[in-house]
C-alpha cells in the first residue's frame, strides 16, 4: 500500500485550496474598496489557508499574525524592547539609538518594507531582510497579503484600535516619533481578518471591513480537496480513493445535516481531511468495524471531545 508523505496536518504554505466564485469576488471587492475581507466560518473550513494560497498564487509577499487574549494593536504595528533599552542605557554612555530597540509588525513590513527596514531611517542598515515573509525566498515584490487570525480571541479594543492605521495605512511610533506611511510604490495589502465568532467584534470595525462568511462544504468540494492532497501527497486519486472521498464527504454532510443536536460546532473540511487521512493509513472504510470508532474520533466528535 502507498503510504503518505505527510506534510502535516495544517501545513498553511498556500500550496493547496479550491477558490470559488464567491469566495473570488469577496477578495475582489476587498481590494476595490481598500478594505479588510473579514472571513467568518466554521473552525477548519479554511479561513485561515486562504491568504496564503492567494499570496502564493499571485507571487506576493505574504505575512500573518495570530491573535490571542494578549495581543494588543500595535504588535501589528511595531513592538519596541525597553527592558533591553533600559539595560542598555545603563551600562552605555551617550545616545542610543531608539531604532535599534523597535522590531516592525506585519502592517509595517506590508505598507512600508524600506521603512521597516531602517526602522524608519534610524538604522543605515537598508540590506536587512525581511522576517517576516514567509515566502521570502520566493517572492520579492512591492504588493503583499497580511494575515490576522482570530481577531475574535483579543480584547475588543484591539480591533477598535486598528481602525484608524488600517483605514489611513499610516501611523506613528511612540518610542521615536517617526511616522509610517505606504510607500509611493507599494501596493496597498490585501488584509484577511478571520473570526471564529467566539466574541462579538465592535460594529465600528464591521462596517470598515468587507464580510464573508465562509459555507459549509459541498460533498463536491470536498471530494475535490480531497483529490488535490492526496495528489500532493503522492497518492493517486484512483477509484479506490474516488470512492473513500466519495463516503467520508457524504458522511459528513450527515453529521452537519442531522446530528447537531447538543453540539458547539459542526465539522468542517479539517475533520474531513483527518478521517481521511486516518481511513487510508489504517485502511478502514465506511461498513468496517472500526468504522463507528473512527467515525466518533473524527467527523462526529462529542462535545466533550471538542472542548
Amino acid at each position: 500500500m502507498t503510504r503518505f508523505v505527510s506534510h502535516g496536518p495544517d501545513p498553511r504554505d498556500g500550496r493547496i485550496y479550491v477558490l470559488s466564485q464567491e469566495l473570488q469576488l469577496a477578495i475582489d471587492v476587498a481590494l476595490a474598496t481598500d478594505r479588510p475581507l473579514l472571513l467568518s466560518g466554521d473552525p477548519g473550513s479554511g479561513k485561515s489557508s486562504l491568504a496564503p494560497f492567494y499570496a502564493r498564487e499571485k507571487r506576493l509577499r505574504y505575512y500573518e499574525h495570530v491573535v490571542t487574549s494578549r495581543t494588543q494593536a500595535t504588535d501589528l504595528l511595531w513592538t519596541f524592547d525597553s527592558v533591553r533599552r533600559l539595560g542598555d542605557a545603563q551600562v552605555h554612555r551617550g545616545r542610543l539609538n531608539d531604532g535599534a530597540y523597535v522590531d516592525p509588525g506585519v502592517l509595517w513590513w506590508s505598507l512600508a518594507p524600506e521603512s521597516a527596514r531602517t526602522r524608519g531611517g534610524l538604522l543605515h542598515d537598508s540590506h536587512r531582510h525581511d522576517p517576516l515573509n514567509r515566502f521570502q525566498h520566493e517572492h520579492a515584490t512591492r504588493g503583499s497579503v497580511v494575515l490576522i487570525d482570530e481577531i475574535d480571541k483579543a480584547d475588543p479594543d484591539v480591533p477598535n484600535s486598528l481602525l484608524v492605521p488600517l483605514g489611513s495605512q499610516e501611523f506613528t511610533i511612540t518610542e521615536t516619533g517617526t511616522t509610517v506611511r505606504r510607500e509611493p510604490d507599494v501596493a496597498a495589502p490585501l488584509i484577511i481578518i478571520t473570526t471564529n465568532g467566539e466574541r462579538q467584534l465592535p460594529q465600528a470595525f464591521l462596517r470598515r471591513c468587507v464580510t464573508y462568511t465562509l459555507p459549509g462544504p459541498t460533498p463536491e468540494q470536498l471530494v475535490e480537496i480531497a483529490r488535490l492532497h492526496l495528489e500532493h501527497d503522492g497518492v493517486p486519486f484512483d477509484n479506490e480513493m474516488f470512492e473513500l472521498a466519495v463516503a467520508l464527504a457524504d458522511e459528513l454532510v450527515h453529521v452537519r445535516e442531522n446530528e447537531q443536536h447538543g453540539r458547539e460546532r459542526l465539522p468542517s473540511t479539517a475533520e474531513y481531511l483527518d478521517a481521511l487521512r486516518a481511513c487510508r493509513e489504517l485502511n478502514v472504510r465506511p461498513g468496517y468495524a472500526q468504522w463507528p470508532l473512527v467515525r466518533s474520533l473524527t467527523l462526529a466528535k462529542s462535545p466533550q471531545q471538542e472542548r
